[in-house]
């Protein structure tokens, strides 16, 4: 392809800022110019994408009570992004861990490469834990209702979508195994990017540790929260969700929270934070968690569930202490045994640098250079 390729960027939703949300700012980042389209789109919660062309499916034009319907029918979603018209682009690249992927070409030389932070894992690989508690409050009686109803179309109108990529990213190790257990296709793994140099690690550490993210029940915040209060060791708490009332009344005293009116305290709170703590405590089996790596970028060492993503990131005794069990008990001990340990901020820092959001996008570029001279 002689002249310069044009590129759409698909993302599932931007409705909340999160790791998923900073992996297409650096994709747009990447290939400046190229629009972003997605489901539905709340400016105000995203300021980071004032800038950006953001065009949305029909989803956007339902009056704003109904705009939240595709939460529970997923499906809106589907039929939503197979709708989009993207035939004036030689590249998609759709950012998903959920339906993103359902765009559909209509070209044969056009290229659609999936950057798949996970194959849909209420679908997938966490559906038991889901159907369990489904995160949606007074609601989860009805989602459990509706999912063994809805989910096996899902999957298999997931599994087709899977079939029509050319070229699969995973974001982890982890991932990976799942894009060949679930969709049977090969990827390569690029991690997500992370802005490390927002980060300058204190000499002096404070005494407090930190956990932040979506406070939603497969995150495990309260096993953080439970084990800080037991050791009446201070935790600075950050993000909100369904969970966050619930984690109020089994916080004790040295358990703070922050949060402001869209539900999170600001960049620079959490920022200012993580460079003085003791430690970053993380207890979820995630895709990846780009916040482990913040940390790490900000010379506090990470206390992981050693599931998931987290073995990309940490080294136990290195960068931070594995845990293996979900329970108190052993995040207790992890941060019992941390503080045994030295670690040295300058150390953590430069581990940080592997996934430095430069080397993201020159992994990006080069992936669409190679898929355009495949065809």
């Amino acid at each position: 392809m002689a002249s310069k390729p044009r590129v759409a960027i698909v993302a599932d939703w931007l409705t909340n800022m999160g790791g998923a949300e900073n992996v297409v700012l650096a994709l747009a980042e990447a290939f400046p110019g190229a629009p972003i389209y997605t489901s539905v789109y709340t400016p105000e919660t995203m300021p980071a994408f004032k800038k950006y062309d953001v065009r949305t499916t029909y989803l956007q034009t339902l009056p704003r009570p109904l705009r939240k319907l595709h939460k529970f029918f997923p499906m809106l979603r589907v039929g939503a992004f197979k709708q989009l018209d993207l035939s004036e682009f030689d590249v998609i690249i759709s950012s998903s861990s959920a339906e993103a992927k359902q765009v559909r070409k209509t070209r044969n030389d056009q290229v659609h490469i999936c950057y798949c932070h996970t194959p849909i894992r209420y679908y997938w690989s966490h559906y038991d834990e889901y159907k369990k508690d489904p995160g949606f409050g007074r609601l989860n009686w009805l989602v459990r209702l509706l999912m063994p109803l809805m989910v096996p179309g899902l999957k298999r109108a997931d599994f087709e979508a899977a079939q029509y990529v050319d070229v699969f990213i995973a974001n982890s190790t982890e991932v990976q195994k799942r894009i060949t257990k679930y969709y049977g296709q090969p990827s390569t793994v690029v991690h997500p990017p992370v802005s490390t140099d927002r980060f300058a690690p204190a000499k002096e550490r404070g005494q407090h540790y930190v956990t932040s993210g979506r406070q939603i029940p497969y995150k495990h915040h309260d096993l953080a929260v439970q084990a800080a209060t037991r050791l009446g060791v201070p935790l600075k708490v950050f993000g909100n969700g369904s969970e966050h009332e619930r984690l109020k009344k089994l916080a004790g005293p040295t358990v703070e929270f922050y949060t402001n009116r869209f539900g999170d305290a600001s960049d620079e709170a959490l920022e200012a934070a993580l460079n003085s703590a003791k430690g970053f405590i993380f207890p979820a089996e995630e895709d990846f968690g780009i916040v482990q790596v913040e940390a790490l970028a900000a010379g506090a060492p990470v206390i992981a569930l050693g599931r998931g993503g987290a073995l990309d990131i940490i080294q136990d005794g290195e960068t931070g202490v594995l845990f293996n069990d979900q329970t108190v008990d052993a995040v207790a001990a992890a941060i019992l045994r941390s503080e045994t340990i030295a670690f040295k901020s300058s150390e953590l820092r430069r581990k940080a640098k592997r996934f430095d959001k430069g080397l993201f996008i020159t992994k990006i570029r080069t992936i669409v250079v190679k898929s355009l001279k495949k065809d």
